[in-house]
């Protein structure tokens, strides 16, 4: 389907996880170990944050191993928490407005998975889309859609319950049309302060997703990882490198948030909530 990184902490060149790992993004999206898909070719985006309130952001529909513009940006860009994404479409057109991470004002977002049958339920999850925000739909992904209804579900207030309603709407409105496992996702999201990332779908076989372990007591044995700062993190669909030891498995149906408090994990469950409504915006 896709692979995607994420990482937070002192700032560092995006070069240092985007090209030069031995199993770096650009190298999973040639040869991916783990994915759904070998070769994830259909477009690619990276988005950070400096001192603008909004991300940056720059997408191709060309396969990342081929723009040498990705890999000159990446050299020259330091940021202290960014995102990338290489993308294997699941059948909506390579488009740049397909490609991730999908913004609005502060909050980007990428998706690796699908939503089961999606052109049956396209039609509901965008007519359950705010109506402040539906005009901001500018293409066919159900990776966008799920982003505009958490934000219809109150992302901006409370992001894990409301990506716990994005999911449960999904599911019953799956269930309805006689989907009977309509999820499945990894999430990377942020709001410039803090990293968020779920692992979920409906039968319980989610795709695979990483993060990395504190780093403190383990430059001691690599040397390698003295330019990250103690409380850097990454999360990753797959490792970016050979190095067991650096690298955790998210559980099964699992938020991750890393902040200024540092890393943790909790139990994600998808909740229908009859009769709620988003505060007006």
């Amino acid at each position: 389907m896709c692979r995607w990184i994420a990482y937070i902490g002192s700032p560092v060149y995006m070069e240092d996880l985007i090209t030069k790992p031995g199993h770096s993004l650009i190298d999973q999206s040639l040869a991916s170990r783990e994915g759904f898909e070998t070769t994830n070719g259909d477009g690619f985006g990276v988005g950070w944050y400096s001192e603008a309130p909004e991300p940056g952001v720059y997408k191709s529909i060309e396969p990342a191993w081929n723009d040498r513009n990705l890999r000159q940006i990446s050299k020259h860009i330091r940021s202290h928490l960014f995102m990338a994404h290489v993308r294997a479409t699941t059948g909506t057109p390579i488009q740049r407005t397909n490609c991730h991470p999908f913004c609005h004002g502060e909050w980007m977002l990428l998706h690796n998975g699908a939503i089961q049958q999606y052109n049956q339920l396209r039609r509901d999850m965008a007519f359950a889309v705010e109506p402040a925000l539906y005009p901001t739909i500018e293409g066919t992904t159900d990776s966008e859609l799920m982003f505009k209804l958490a934000l219809t579900y109150g992302l901006a207030d409370d992001p894990i319950p409301a990506l716990e309603r994005m999911t449960g709407f999904v599911e019953k409105l799956g269930r309805r049309h006689g989907v009977e496992n309509p999820v499945q996702m990894t999430l990377g999201l942020s709001d410039g302060k803090r990293l968020i990332a779920v692992r979920y779908s409906s039968e319980h076989r989610s795709r695979t997703l990483y993060h990395s372990r504190r780093l403190a007591a383990l430059k001691e044995f690599y040397p390698e990882l003295d330019e990250f700062s103690d409380d850097s993190y990454a999360i990753v669909s797959e490792p970016l490198s050979e190095m067991s030891e650096l690298w955790q498995s998210v559980p099964e149906s699992s938020a991750v948030i890393v902040d200024s408090d540092g890393l943790s994990v909790q139990p994600f469950t998808p909740r229908w909530e009859p009769g709620w409504v988003p505060d007006e915006q």
